[in-house]
């Protein structure tokens, strides 16, 4: 089985990395954005439950980035394939790529949104008194 993983072509190794990376990522993004969200208690400091969705959200960003570029690279491998005329094996995209491509949109737009929609520290000046 491992001659198998050896044998693959080094874009393919290097594209199995990037999308594994690319899955630690987004785990450890989720499990941050779950201890700096305002239902649970696991930070008491209320301060710093801002910076903590912020640095979920720039870990969800990398995620996506991450996954984008091997779906990318392996898309641009099949349509080169596909039309050289030298190569007698004709693949063509399929729903891998376009679950690749959606995927890693959703997670660009989840990241961006904890970016900049996190709720915001509440300053001296902002508290209302009725």
């Amino acid at each position: 089985r491992s001659s198998d993983l050896l044998q693959m072509s080094s874009d393919l190794q290097t594209a199995r990395a990037l999308t594994v990376i690319s899955i630690i990522l987004t785990i450890l993004g989720v499990m941050v954005a779950f201890f700096g969200a305002d239902f649970t208690n696991c930070v008491e400091n209320e301060e710093a439950k801002p910076k903590i969705a912020l640095t979920a959200g720039i870990i969800i960003v990398v995620a996506g980035v991450l996954l984008i570029i091997p779906v990318s690279w392996s898309a641009n491998t099949v349509i080169r394939n596909f039309y050289d005329p030298t190569n007698s094996i004709k693949m063509e995209l399929g729903a891998c790529i376009f679950i690749g491509w959606a995927s890693a949109v959703l997670l660009v737009i989840a990241g961006a949104l904890l970016c900049f929609c996190r709720p915001r520290p509440e300053g001296p000046g902002y508290s209302a008194q009725y």
